[in-house]
């Protein structure tokens, strides 16, 4: 184990550039996890992690990460570096991995959801961490605003980016693929739609949603077997796409009887 003391060492410099900076992230290959919980989600997840920052003040007891380069830094120093309050003396450099959509496997029945040029990374967590909850299959991200390493869509998610397998793309590809598995496409819109509660999501079931302040672009529109929406009873025409998300797994949740 390496002491560093000073805000000024390359290698906390280099931490605090992968935190603030998407492209750093992908030309190293290399993002950000803080937190034990986080970091034991990204560890089950296949992860490998390439260094460790510890605090052992705020710390305690070592976890055990296999091949991991690990440096000490005193409760000062790690205050500076940590992204946000509360995560428990522990930062991890991990190893990027991506995945396409043939890596993916989907099983029987599969449940998915699939995000539009979704631009905040917190309502991306957050979309995640309800995948997580209601069992989804995947979540595809489609033409990202935002990186699927993002620190605060790990943040979000609270680690629900390493438990539910996540994959961007293009909305042609996603299109392709789920029409050749035979997965029915739910469109998330007010125009010519019909009550989510009365649309069948039994079977193979990907529901589509885009932004709150445009939707979906035509290319989805025209590709979905059916159009859903969320009933919108006061002034406002629509929820926070997490929200949507969340309303949409468990009624699948619910008319596959799931327990």
């Amino acid at each position: 184990m390496e002491k560093l003391s000073s805000a000024s060492n390359p290698k906390i410099k280099n931490l605090l550039l992968l935190q603030e900076k998407s492209r750093a992230r992908r030309e190293q290959g290399l993002f950000v996890v803080e937190g034990r919980r986080e970091l034991e989600h990204c560890l089950e997840g296949g992860f490998r992690v390439h260094s460790l920052f510890i605090c052992p003040e705020i710390a305690g007891d070592l976890p055990s990460v296999p091949s991991a380069q690990v440096f000490e830094l005193p409760e000062q120093l790690y205050r500076k570096v940590a992204y946000r309050d509360g995560t428990e003396g522990i930062i991890a450099e991990v190893e990027a991995r991506h995945i396409g959509l043939e890596d993916l496997s989907l099983g029987e029945n599969p449940l998915v959801i699939v995000l539009e040029s979704v631009e905040k990374p917190g309502n991306l967590g957050a979309v995640l961490r309800s995948a997580d909850a209601a069992g989804a299959s995947a979540v595809i991200v489609c033409d990202p605003l935002t990186d699927l390493y993002n620190p605060n869509l790990i943040r979000a998610s609270i680690g629900a980016v390493f438990t539910v397998p996540t994959v961007a793309c293009n909305s042609h590809d996603a299109i392709e693929y789920l029409k050749r598995r035979g997965i029915q496409i739910l469109t998330a819109q007010l125009q010519d739609s019909h009550l989510y509660y009365d649309t069948p999501m039994t079977g193979a079931t990907a529901i589509v949603m885009g932004t709150e302040s445009t939707g979906l672009t035509d290319i989805w529109r025209k590709a979905a077997d059916a159009h859903i929406r969320i009933p919108m009873l006061g002034r406002l025409d629509s929820l926070n796409v997490s929200v949507s998300a969340s309303i949409l797994l468990y009624e699948a949740v619910r008319q596959r009887n799931i327990k």
